[in-house]
């Protein structure tokens, strides 16, 4: 299945995922820049993106966990979410995020 992400610089990549895999997984392993320090353990924020609109109704709400962490990242929307919480499936086939400034390495 496919993500279509945004990074920080305004480019546009399809990355290839499969089926139960974080969002941040498929993102990190693709090379992007994303810090994700945490490793998907839903402690840090650093994987924040922000989810096209069109999708935003399709995901399961987030935790108070996710909101906890969610409401300390700079930058948070009303569209943010954290990529380690996103579990692809074939309803999200096609998933489109952009990652927030905040998550970059650099």
């Amino acid at each position: 299945m496919k993500i279509l992400v945004t990074d920080q610089s305004g480019t546009r990549h399809e990355l290839e995922g499969l089926e139960s895999w974080r969002v941040m997984e498929v993102i990190r392993d693709w090379g992007l820049n994303i810090k994700a320090e945490c490793g998907g353990a839903c402690s840090c924020a650093t994987c924040h993106v922000y989810v096209d609109e069109s999708w935003l109704k399709r995901l399961l709400p987030a935790s108070p966990e996710e909101e906890d962490l969610l409401y300390t990242a700079p930058g948070r929307q009303a569209n943010s979410r954290l990529s380690c919480q996103i579990l692809l499936s074939d309803a999200l086939d096609g998933l489109e995020v952009t990652l927030a400034p905040s998550s970059a390495k650099d």
